[in-house]
């Protein structure tokens, strides 16, 4: 069974720092690029950050691209996000998210040309001013 379980969320202020965990099982994890995913109360689910299999290429949304980065460790199964500086817009339950396809292009899972096959349960973050 695939599983993805997120944690790390928090409440936290605006200019402070939190990192995300996601721990994955049930499928070959290095065989499948992984993304970030946020969703924020009355908004759309968006794209934050996605990584390759093997962890050579990341993309991220404009909203984030300096002050986030997504690692993994394929050794422990796991996947990392780490938010810096953060803002109050940032508030949102964080998803991480296994691509649906194995061996699949990071990129199209960054740009939605490939959309994810498993969505863990989320973790909630929230931004203060």
């Amino acid at each position: 069974e695939v599983q993805l379980v997120e944690s790390g969320g928090g409440l936290v202020q605006a200019g402070e720092s939190l990192r995300l965990s996601c721990a994955a099982s049930g499928f070959t994890f290095d065989d499948y690029a992984i993304g970030w995913f946020r969703q924020a109360p009355g908004k759309e689910r968006e794209r934050v950050g996605c990584i390759s299999g093997s962890a050579s290429s990341a993309y991220y949304v404009d909203s984030v691209k300096g002050r986030f980065t997504v690692s993994r460790d394929n050794d422990k199964n796991m996947v990392y996000l780490q938010m810096s500086t953060l803002k109050p817009e940032d508030t949102a339950v964080y998803y991480c998210a296994a691509d649906s396809r194995v061996w699949g292009d990071v990129q199209d899972l960054a740009r939605g040309a490939s959309v994810p096959g498993s969505w863990g349960q989320g973790t909630p973050v929230t931004v203060s001013s």
